[in-house]
């Protein structure tokens, strides 16, 4: 029996990580917790551990992709009145009814302020949806990130939280849009080449490094976060009750908007998921530790939440097909 090539050897271990990601991510906040010694001297590598993970995805994007999209620019407008205009407005009327800690409501903002998670486009391609759209839509989220997340923040919140504008868009350039930038040149000048050598590589490598800063992150807070403490599961439970609501609210938009079914799938997955990774980091370097409570419970559910999503998805096409045929 012939041994594994590397490139082969690596595509089953991203394989591997790619289905076991609904677990993964909520066992680096468990090992974060349980070794905060540990991790804590990853923290000074964590915007270039970040970025590592951004550019590895990016590095399957092509601003060509853009074109098609923007000439049918509905869709692309139904995303971002959903998912960041009327899902933050949303987290923070519902969160200040449950809580009376202006830190943690500015978490529940943060949170769906925050990109849309660039692990979308492995769902939306599992479930055969408009990966074109898809990348359209991360592409641009992406880019714009610096400008919504600060703006949104300050718009919703005002002065009721004190936060550095400045140091959030830099942070975000960072950690995202540059590495982007970089990706999306990597592949265009080299027409697709550069990147099928070395993405089998990155993609297991940008998702270790994704375990790494979640449990970085989990150690810095794991000294003031108390498990005990009813706040915990009170914002775990409205977690995943906003999460739910973010994916309907756009699957709502969507089929409002009469998009066609690969369309709407790809709208649902870009519109409920979020990119919790940098969301957590920005929480972690400007906000006090209760802003953080959202995004972590988040980093645990949302995976899960998505899978619902795309059963829910799923079952609704066969429904339609079936209907088709009678």
């Amino acid at each position: 029996m012939l041994p594994l090539q590397p490139a082969s050897a690596a595509g089953k271990i991203n394989h591997f990580l790619e289905r076991f990601i609904p677990i993964t991510t909520p066992l680096a906040i468990l090992v974060g917790f349980l070794f905060p010694d540990f991790f804590i001297f990853f923290r000074p590598l964590v915007m270039f551990l970040f970025g590592l993970m951004t550019f590895s995805g990016a590095l399957k994007l092509k601003a060509s992709e853009l074109g098609a999209a923007i000439r049918s620019p509905v869709p692309i407008l139904i995303f971002f009145i959903s998912a960041h205009v009327l899902m933050p407005v949303i987290a923070l009327f519902v969160s200040s009814l449950f809580f009376i800690n202006t830190d943690v409501v500015a978490g529940f903002v943060l949170l769906f302020a925050g990109p849309t998670a660039v692990s979308g486009f492995i769902w939306v391609s599992i479930l055969k949806g408009d990966m074109a759209l898809c990348l359209t839509l991360i592409l641009l989220d992406t880019l714009l990130a610096p400008l919504v997340v600060p703006g949104t923040i300050s718009i919703l919140m005002g002065a009721k939280i004190s936060m550095e504008g400045g140091g959030i868009a830099f942070s975000l350039l960072l950690m995202i849009v540059i590495p982007t930038i970089i990706g999306v040149s990597v592949n265009e000048i080299s027409k697709g080449k550069i990147p099928s050598v070395i993405c089998p590589y990155f993609d297991p490598a940008a998702k270790i490094c994704l375990m790494f800063v979640i449990a970085t992150n989990a150690s810095i807070i794991a000294p003031v976060i108390n498990i005990a403490d009813p706040l915990v599961w009170q914002t775990a439970i409205l977690t995943v009750a906003l999460t739910f609501t973010g994916f309907i609210l756009v699957n709502i938009a969507s089929i409002a908007g009469r998009c066609r079914e690969q369309k709407n799938i790809s709208l649902v997955i870009a519109g409920g998921l979020r990119n919790n990774s940098a969301i957590m980091t920005i929480a972690v370097a400007f906000f006090p530790e209760a802003a953080v409570l959202p995004t972590l419970m988040s980093i645990i559910i949302q995976q899960s939440v998505a899978a619902v999503m795309g059963k829910f998805l799923k079952k609704s096409r066969r429904s339609a097909e079936e209907y088709q045929e009678l």
